[in-house]
């Protein structure tokens, strides 16, 4: 290979940290599917399948989760009290409504 070429391949390569970043962002998303999928299935042994399956990738997240934290690549902001407040008044008000 040339060097341009062994150029491009080390510009286009992403690092440990994009490349956990970019699970995370997947396992996020298949979840949310997944979720889709046995809210709407009328089959019970799919639904149970589906069901099992986001179990599963819930623990992946985790697990990739834990990792960037430990590795100080993904750290959440705590929430204000202020903010759980807001939150913990608008959902009880929705539950008070049902």
């Amino acid at each position: 290979m040339d060097t341009m070429g062994q150029q491009n391949n080390q510009q286009s390569s992403l690092s440990d940290e994009e490349i956990m970043n970019d699970i995370l962002s997947s396992e996020k998303h298949i979840t949310s599917v997944y979720n889709t999928y046995s809210n709407e299935c009328v089959h019970q042994a799919l639904r149970n399948d589906f069901l099992n399956i986001l179990r599963e990738d819930h623990n992946i997240q985790v697990d990739v989760f834990t990792e960037m934290q430990k590795r100080g690549w993904y750290a959440p902001p705590e929430a204000q009290q202020q903010m759980i407040d807001q939150t913990k008044t608008k959902f009880q008000n929705v539950a008070q409504s049902l």
